[in-house]
Order: C-alpha cells, then structure tokens, then sequence
C-alpha cells in the first residue's frame, strides 16, 4: 500500500489531495488494482444495480464484504498508537451501529460494504494518524453541510442526507445543515469521523491563527469550492460552550418541603440548575417560580418528574439557547486536625484547556469536619482549599 500527496485547484483554491493505492494482493473478491481519493463517497448510489448473492444485509458502499470485527482486526493488526487504534475503531463501532440501525440488524449479524471498503479504512485510520500528528487539545466543527436532493441506492431513492448520515448526527455533538448543493457532499464515512474527533459550535471560536490547510474532494463544482478547510490556532481561557433546554413552571399551593426538595428529585433524572423565585401570580396570591436548566435530550423526562412532583398543569419549555460553562472536576484532600486525618471533597473550575480558576470545598464535607472537631466551618474550607492551590492532595 501506498500514498500519493499531491495538489490542486479547486475554484481558485489550492489544496492537497492524498490518493491510497492498494496492489491486488489487497484487495478481498478479485478487486483489481486500483486508487481511492480521501473525499470519494463510498455509498452504494454509485452502484445501484449491485446484487447480493448471500443472506446477510449490506449497508451501502462497495468493496470487501467485510464484518465490524474483520474490519476491527485489520485495525489491531496495523502496529497503530493505543491513540490511534482507539479513534479509528470508536469511528467504525459508530459507523457499524448507524448502519445495522438502518437495516434492522446488529453490529454483530450485519456484514457491510461502507466499513469493510479499503478506501474507507483508509479514510478513518488516515484521519486518526493526522490528528494524532498535530496533537491539538480539542477540535470543533461549525453545522456541517449535507447537501440536499435525492439519491439513488441500491434500495431505492432517498432524500439527502441518506439514513445513516442522520443515525450518526443523531448521536453527534455537531449539527447538520442542508445545501448549497442538490447532491451528497457528507456520507457515511464522513459523518463518522468528524462524530469521533470533533465538537460543535455554531461560530468559529475566538482563535489565534496558527495555519490553515486545504483538503481536496473529488468533484469540481462551478461556484463552490469543494474542500475541507481546517484551522489550527490557540483559543486559551475559554468556557466550554453547550446546548441547553430551560423548562419552567409557576406554583401557587407548593410547600417549603415539596420546594426544597426539588433540587435532589430533578437532579437525579438530568436537571443541570434549579431556582426556585417568588413572585406574585393571579389575584395578588404569593407564589413560586421554578425554572429548570437542563440539556435538550433530557428535557421531556425533567419535565414528566416536574410535573410529578409539583403537581403542577403545565411546563413551558423556552427554546434551546446555549450556555458557557468551566469543567469541573472533583479533589478529595486529607487534612490533619489534632491527630486525626479528615477528608474534604474540593471542586475546581477550569477552562476547557485546563487552566483552574475557581477552588471551592464542598460545604457540606466542611461542616461535618467541624462538627466533629469543633474547628470553625470556614477554617475548614480554607484549609482545604489552600490545600488544592499549593498542591498538598
């Protein structure tokens, strides 16, 4: 197997292109030598006529009847970084479970084309390795674009974007979005990759520029040029930007138990935030405010248990905003009083790229250490605090 790295132009724009070649001994079912561009579309749309001549069900592409762990062992077998071996194999187990999904099969029954194709082993372990090369700390995608119209496939004509590109969207961080053409211009493969390595924003990020590359597709189109263009820069003290659902309810007859309660009962099914406000509802009657922050997938369940256990008729839930917010993780710290040792559970706030901002002890580990030691609270968390910043876990 070989690699060609050349370049061209694409609507005035330069960009590379890498072209995979694979000799016969390669290839699986007779294939004869041949090349596969990086971009091509590995869909069985290009083949409509393609007959299947054994029981299992195929996922659309071409190439190697291959199953997930075939293709999984190819992988392994390739002297790959645990990095790279990791992120080719969650790609594939991602593009696998779309399709079986689409055919009404398992990962384990389902015998595919798409997965088992040369080229797209190529494409997704070729992908892995570049990433792994740059060692970025985290990659982003503004709404990917997919195309529109419709296809020709081997089961029919389907609309643009084909089902597997939306099962794989489904489950993907980023978002999807029609045009500029009448034509696929995300497949399978594609979708799958850029599910594994990147998150999605809906604006480039704030972003000192490093480089830009160009990557080159196959087709050439009058207005539009198809590349791929990716960015590297820094972007240091950001927040981690995500998708949030805010769900609401007015209560007029809630007891300060049923109240208090709320943040426990919500928090268990999804509930990120709960507020509770006062406020003034018909007739001049005192009444509460509860307002719920949570994440747009797991707003119908927040809102069933609201409703459960409020007994509230309604809950109005405000369109999906964003929201900036620090990673957290937890530090438990040992502290020394009077001979014992005591432990306190410490919350750090960092930026996405890991610069700690904010050192908070857990109050309610605090109190409990000064009641038994009769230290005062805030003694406590300053002693654990302190104990995180200068590092003394």
């Amino acid at each position: 197997m070989q690699y060609l790295v050349d370049s061209t132009v694409k609507t005035g724009i330069e960009a590379t292109t890498v072209d995979v070649v694979l000799d016969d001994t390669h290839h699986d079912n007779d294939h004869s030598h041949d090349s596969h561009d990086h971009t091509h579309s590995h869909d069985d749309e290009d083949h409509p006529n393609h007959s299947h001549d054994h029981t299992h069900t195929h996922a659309e592409g071409h190439g190697p009847h291959r199953s997930y762990r075939e293709v999984v062992d190819i992988v392994e077998s390739m002297a790959l970084s645990d990095a790279v071996t990791s992120t080719a194999i969650g790609a594939f187990r991602l593009l696998g479970e779309a399709e079986a999904s689409v055919h009404g099969e398992s990962l384990d029954t389902i015998h595919f084309h798409e997965v088992g194709a040369d080229d797209a082993i190529a494409d997704i372990v070729g992908a892995a390795l570049l990433v792994e090369d740059l060692a970025v700390d985290r990659i982003v995608t503004t709404p990917l674009s997919v195309g529109g119209g419709r296809r020709e496939m081997s089961h029919g004509s389907y609309p643009i974007p084909g089902p597997a590109v939306l099962e794989i969207a489904e489950r993907a961080d980023w978002s999807i979005q029609g045009g500029p053409l009448d034509m696929e211009l995300l497949t399978p493969t594609g979708a799958a990759i850029m599910s594994q390595l990147a998150a999605g924003v809906d604006y480039l990020p704030a972003l000192s520029v490093d480089k830009t590359g160009y990557g080159a597709g196959d087709a050439t189109f009058e207005r539009n040029p198809n590349v791929l263009r990716a960015t590297l820069g820094d972007s240091s003290g950001r927040l981690t930007k995500g998708s949030i659902t805010v769900l609401e309810t007015n209560l007029d007859d809630a007891s300060p138990e049923l109240l208090g309660g709320l943040q426990e009962t919500l928090s268990a099914v999804g509930a990120l935030d709960v507020s509770i406000l006062p406020v003034t509802m018909k007739k001049s009657r005192p009444g509460n405010l509860v307002k719920v922050v949570c994440k747009p997938e797991d707003a119908e369940r927040v809102a069933h248990r609201l409703a459960l256990e409020t007994g509230t008729l309604g809950v109005r839930e405000h369109h999906v905003s964003h929201r900036w917010s620090a990673d957290r993780r937890f530090e438990s710290v040992e502290l020394t009083i009077d001979g014992k040792l005591y432990t306190v559970d410490v919350k750090i706030a960092s930026t996405a790229d890991g610069d700690s901002y904010d050192i908070s002890a857990e109050y309610d580990d605090a109190a409990a250490v000064a009641r038994e030691t009769g230290h005062p609270i805030a003694e406590i968390i300053r002693r654990a605090e302190c104990a995180v910043s200068e590092g003394d876990t």
